[in-house]
């Protein structure tokens, strides 16, 4: 598995969403550019895992969310924190709507 998320973006939109699986995972949203503004996980107190984690992003998205991307993993946190620090070692600093969280 490669260290930074490879998966294609996909739009933040409703049926994009409805597809995917109520699994525990980790995902990104980014703005039209592709520019990643917020990396967060669907964990073991979410409902319906990224699918409900994301239906809530779309349904009230952060500023500037248009797209998304996903991954299904069992070890969240670890690489929830490991794309965070992916991110600040490629920019220097947390995404935009990660700031605000410790």
């Amino acid at each position: 598995m490669a260290i930074r998320m490879t998966k294609p973006w996909r739009p933040l939109a409703r049926e994009e969403v409805a597809a995917l699986p109520g699994q525990l995972g980790v995902y990104e949203l980014a703005d039209e550019t592709g520019r990643v503004i917020f990396i967060g996980y669907a964990g073991g107190r979410s409902l319906f895992g990224l699918r409900g984690t994301l239906e809530a992003a779309e349904t009230t998205p952060p500023d500037g969310a248009r797209q998304f991307r996903a991954e299904v993993t069992m070890q969240y946190l670890t690489r929830y924190r490991e794309l965070l620090m992916v991110h600040v070692a490629d920019h220097g600093e947390l995404p935009r709507h990660n700031r605000a969280d410790p």
